[in-house]
């Protein structure tokens, strides 16, 4: 056989990403417990409950599942509400809890990015308005500044917010993630106030450590004019893409952020962003529609012929992983893929969902595109918030009961591209063989 393989840079981060309050369990004072505590908040009533028990000290077990299968980096986030139980009060057994897991990860030669804020606030926080009013700017700026100062020295990349665009929309749009709310006008101002915090907190991070690198995970998720002939469909798909992926990246880029009706000027937050995280997953088709305001106008579908994720949850479109890259790399910031993956308990799509994506990864890398890693999502099964347990991400699945880890066939197809930092002909011809000749044609997986 005529040996083949995409290789990646030297010094590629190859990791999983996951977040606390879906690992953990017991996180009694955050917003999202009291949430998954409401009749119909969360499919099936399902709890976060123990979660994967990080909490009870199972992350040591999980890191030696990622050293031993080659990854080199994880992506965690700490939980506010842990930290900060009430207004003003430290916790220093939470500080301490997180100092271990990145002591923890620094033994196993694994680099840690930490996420300040990953869908999660504390209790009193909402209750003092939350994102909704301007104090949020410093509650969240005293925050990051205690992080920094108690667990800075272990960790370089640091990532502020979590998909802001995902988080405004599933809050204050469609309702779905506390404090449910359907208001186009108040999601836009907690968009603004969550980037002007993410501001706050990137000058935080730099005062207290010089040698911070900051930067946010956006969610860039494709939308594409379902009849491209069609003009409406056209101006649909690109509002949707405007306001939903663009709005962050182009304020962060200008010091202006675009509402549904006005720019505002945010000179503060400009240039504040030395990387940005991608996270991509899938992309939908829009037509325009004007029954459908709170979607800006387009109503959203997958392609009769697209491959979906088995609760219909996402359609395989590697092409827009690319495009998003590509888009992205105009703005002149080092990237990372901090987070891609498919729900799959079967792990009957996840091989080639994972070859495809991480080839369109390597086409990018191949323009010199400045992506320097790949955060897989997940490394475990966890609590996928209002879907519960009914989604599984995990490259080991998890028996929420008995918390027994098993790894899937996709474990360890990651493995051996992590181990290798390249994907090779025989590689995909094992794990993915239909997938294999369109991977590596002609001759390279010829006898």
């Amino acid at each position: 056989m005529v040996r083949a393989q995409f290789t990646f840079p030297r010094g590629f981060l190859w990791g999983t990403a996951t977040a606390a309050h879906q690992v953990e369990g017991g996180n009694a004072a955050s917003d999202w417990k009291a949430w998954e505590r409401e009749p119909g908040r969360v499919l099936g009533a399902h709890t976060s409950s123990r979660a994967c028990e990080w909490l009870q000290g199972r992350y040591i077990e999980d890191f030696d599942r990622a050293v031993a299968d080659g990854h080199n980096a994880l992506r965690l986030s700490v939980e506010w509400a842990r930290i900060e139980p009430e207004p003003g009060r430290w916790d220093a057994a939470a500080l301490q809890f997180y100092r271990a897991q990145l002591l923890a990860l620094r033994e196993r030669n694994i680099t840690p990015m930490v996420t300040l804020c990953h869908f999660t606030q504390p209790l009193w926080f909402m209750e003092r308005g939350g994102w909704e009013t301007p104090a949020c700017i410093q509650l969240f700026e005293r925050y990051v500044q205690k992080v920094a100062a108690e667990l800075g020295d272990l960790c370089t990349l640091w990532c502020t917010i979590n998909e802001p665009n995902a988080y405004v929309f599933a809050a204050y749009v469609a309702g779905v993630f506390p404090p449910g709310r359907h208001n186009l006008l108040l999601a836009q101002q907690v968009h603004l106030n969550q980037l002007r915090a993410h501001a706050a907190a990137y000058y935080a991070l730099h005062a207290a450590r010089p040698d911070a690198r900051v930067g946010w995970a956006q969610y860039l998720r494709g939308f594409v004019a379902a009849r491209p002939g069609f003009p409406p469909d056209r101006w649909a798909a690109n509002w949707q893409h405007q306001l939903f992926n663009m709005g962050w990246v182009n304020a962060v880029h200008s010091g202006r952020f675009r509402m549904l009706q006005r720019s505002v000027p945010v000179p503060e937050c400009r240039g504040t962003c030395d990387w940005l995280g991608v996270n991509y997953y899938t992309r939908d088709l829009v037509a325009f529609d004007l029954r459908r305001p709170f979607e800006l106008f387009g109503r959203r579908q997958y392609a009769p012929a697209d491959v979906l994720s088995e609760n219909g949850f996402i359609a395989s479109h590697p092409a827009g992983l690319f495009r998003a890259l590509e888009e992205m790399q105009a703005f002149g910031w080092p990237m990372f893929v901090t987070e891609n993956g498919v729900e799959d308990a079967p792990d009957s799509m996840r091989p080639a969902y994972l070859l495809e994506h991480l080839r369109a990864l390597w086409q990018a890398v191949c323009f010199n595109y400045p992506v320097h890693g790949y955060f897989h999502w997940s490394l475990v099964d966890n609590f996928e918030w209002e879907r519960g347990w009914t989604q599984r991400f995990g490259l080991y699945a998890l028996d929420v009961e008995t918390q027994v880890r098993t790894p899937r066939r996709s474990a360890q197809l990651y493995a051996e591209i992590c181990r290798a930092n390249a994907i090779s002909a025989e590689t995909a011809q094992r794990y993915a063989a239909p997938l294999a000749g369109s991977m590596f044609p002609g001759s390279m997986l010829a006898g």
